[in-house]
């Protein structure tokens, strides 16, 4: 009882007055001097669109609202909580530099914004970003002056537009079903930071089991005769760099510390970039070994059968909408996760922020990289997911505690796959993820209307009860070609067979329940319907578990859904993170034997 008690103290403390975060935002790639700009700015919509014609990013308007960045207008957090539609934002801040700054290069970064952003500096136009859910950077320095320095950003998000990958917002003034409140502008950290006229641009890390690391390094520019190093665990490896655009270093450990959920086990790296013997630039970063493969029936993890227990998260907050209260919020679900027994999250809809992931790593919980999709497709929408997409797998490849790609979820933004271009926009992306990554496996449509060309066929099924589940996928079988039970869709695509990969269960239970206490909306609902009774309700939740660990599925299983969201009342823990039951109720449920 003791436990309890302090666990919804804790649940309700993260959703108190939450301070905007001042953790450095990508732990991936972490410099030493950098500012925070997350926190008050100037604000203003601009419903009739008229900013850019009247000159605001000059100044010519004074704002009239404030604003907490890196909150979305629409949240509490943000100090507005305005979920009408506006589709054109303003911001500005007047930003001093530190001192010891000067006579450096200093870049202004953005985690997100959503969906696209224009950026002056003091009136100068620095250009634009297109798509919201990944980073961008400007280098600021040939416009900075000594003083204040404003910063002035238009976001443009049309509502209404569904041909924009916007994962669960709704393009609807309110939110219904299975989608929330929109996130417009704004919505994960700013901040700035300083780095030498030459400077690392990325660095990719490539680390398998056998214990050797891969470091390809990009610069800023092209540049022979620098020196580039990293420091692992007290070794310096060193290499001169080229006139090519990539540079490359190795190490090896012969008996490596394996990644795992049960023992994430990561090295520290840090990356240093010299000219003439002094440091030009410097990032900290960190890896894991650990290798991700298919087997002949299920995933291996290092080489080891892993069976996936997983849950659903949509990575909503209830004052936050996409953006993560605090710092402690994130570190909260991921524990929580872990003590209901999952050693997963299948990330849903959303391109999470890289805190969560930097925090998956390190607690070791297994994690999905979705895309937020469309609703429609046309030839402008395939360009844009399709840039989109790229940036999001290289912003996360790093990370090892990711181990899948899913581009698409259960054919959103190609509802139409009879057409043959929606068929081979599924394809591509299956064949352009492999090509950006050959270390993890790729499914091409998650949930139904798989092509041939998947590494799990993944299936959603809402089953009542755990008896109509088994009996549902009893005869599944793996040979090749096999006829798969449909739900709603067909498994496959007409035309195309199944193609003898693992099962996954990629969703499952849904039932909605609410403790006493709790007042349901009229529009709340769940995915298998809704139990008023807290004894039914875990009873047929049991059973659904039961079953999902005893179907044909060697992958294994996500569970629908690990919070309550708006009207969606189906989470083990409701919106503002107090579970429903027992956690060790949960991890019992979660635990049924598989091998």
């Amino acid at each position: 009882m003791k436990s309890l008690v302090l666990t919804l103290m804790m649940a309700a403390a993260l959703f108190a007055q939450a301070v905007p975060r001042a953790e450095y935002p990508q732990p991936q790639f972490e410099r030493e001097q950098w500012v925070t700009l997350n926190g008050p700015w100037e604000f203003e919509f601009d419903d009739a669109n008229a900013g850019l014609n009247q000159k605001w990013q000059e100044g010519a308007k004074a704002f009239t609202k404030k604003i907490t960045v890196p909150y979305a207008f629409e949240s509490k957090l943000s100090g507005i909580g305005d979920t009408t539609f506006h589709p054109w934002v303003w911001y500005r801040r007047a930003v001093t530099l530190p001192q010891g700054w000067s006579g450096k290069r200093v870049l202004l970064q953005f985690g997100a914004v959503d969906y696209q952003a224009m950026v002056w500096v003091n009136g100068a136009y620095l250009g634009s970003h297109e798509g919201g859910n990944v980073p961008f950077r400007f280098d600021i320095t040939p416009h900075l002056k000594a003083g204040a320095n404003v910063i002035t950003v238009r976001a443009e998000d049309v509502p209404t537009d569904e041909f924009l990958p916007r994962g669960k917002q709704y393009w609807l003034p309110k939110s219904r079903g299975i989608f929330y409140t929109r996130t417009s502008g704004i919505w994960q950290p700013v901040w700035l930071e300083t780095v030498g006229d030459n400077h690392l641009a990325s660095v990719r890390i490539t680390a398998g089991m056998e214990g050797t690391a891969k470091f390809v390094a990009r610069l800023a520019r092209n540049e022979a005769g620098l020196e580039l190093r990293a420091v692992v665990e007290g070794t310096t490896l060193s290499a001169t760099t080229t006139a090519e655009p990539v540079q490359g270093l190795s190490y090896t450990d012969p008996t490596p510390r394996l990644w795992s959920p049960e023992n994430p086990n990561f090295y520290n790296v840090t990356f240093e970039l010299r000219r003439g013997g002094q440091v030009i630039d410097r990032v900290k970063s960190y890896f894991g070994f650990r290798t991700v493969t298919m087997g002949s029936d299920t995933l291996l993890l290092n080489r080891r059968p892993l069976f996936l227990r997983t849950v659903l998260d949509q990575g909503y907050w209830p004052d936050g909408i996409l953006t993560p209260p605090t710092d402690e919020a994130i570190r909260y679900d991921i524990r929580m996760m872990k003590e209901m027994g999952f050693n997963g999250a299948r990330k849903h809809q959303k391109i999470e922020d890289p805190r969560f992931h930097y925090w998956a790593d390190k607690m070791g919980l297994l994690v999905t990289g979705e895309m937020a999709n469309a609703v429609k497709y046309d030839e402008v929408y395939a360009a844009r997911f399709t840039r989109e997409w790229i940036e999001a797998v290289e912003r996360d490849y790093n990370h090892p505690s990711l181990i899948m790609w899913i581009p698409i979820n259960e054919s959103w933004g190609v509802n139409n796959l009879q057409d043959p271009r929606q068929q081979q926009h599924l394809i591509s992306l299956y064949a352009l993820t492999k090509s950006l990554d050959a270390t993890r496996p790729v499914i091409d449509n998650d949930g139904w209307e798989h092509t041939d060309h998947t590494d799990l066929t993944s299936l959603h099924d809402y089953a009542r009860t755990g008896k109509m589940m088994t009996e549902k996928y009893a005869k599944v079988s793996r040979a090749k070609g096999s006829l798969i039970p449909d739900n709603g869709r067909p498994a496959m695509i007409p035309g195309f067979a199944y193609n003898g990969t693992p099962y996954w269960m990629s969703e499952f239970g849904g039932v909605a329940y609410l403790p006493p206490g709790m007042e349901a909306s009229a529009e709340a609902w769940g995915y298998s319907g809704v139990e008023r009774n807290e004894a039914a309700a875990k009873a047929r939740i049991a059973e659904l578990f039961e079953a999902a660990s005893k179907l044909p599925f060697n992958a294994g299983y996500c569970y629908t859904q690990l919070t309550d969201v708006e009207q969606e009342i189906n989470g083990l823990m409701t919106y503002d993170r107090k579970p429903k039951f027992d956690v060790k109720l949960i991890k019992e449920w979660n635990s049924y034997p598989r091998w």
